[in-house]
């Protein structure tokens, strides 16, 4: 599966939409309408989105690597003992 573009739900859209707007009126003292925080979120998806999450990624990987070796360790712990092949 090959993800080419970021997509929002719609329900996520507007909680996006909802924050901007409400980033603008609180630390911007200005006032913009869901139009303009619509082409905001649409514009930091598509040209800044790829940025996250690739962040996003690395972080899941070094976890996955992390767990990864937990579970070589403990299955190291628990191998046999086997005699060795003399020849």
């Amino acid at each position: 599966m090959v993800v080419t573009k970021i997509q929002f739900s719609s329900a996520e859209k507007q909680e996006i939409v909802a924050r901007v707007k409400r980033y603008f009126e609180q630390e911007m003292n200005r006032e913009i309408g869901g139009f303009e925080a619509e082409f905001l979120v649409d514009f930091f998806a598509e040209e800044l989105g790829g940025y996250f999450y690739n962040r996003g990624l690395y972080d899941a990987q070094v976890i996955v690597a992390a767990k990864l070796e937990e579970v070589s360790d403990a299955l190291a712990e628990i191998e046999k003992p086997v005699p060795a092949v003399s020849g």
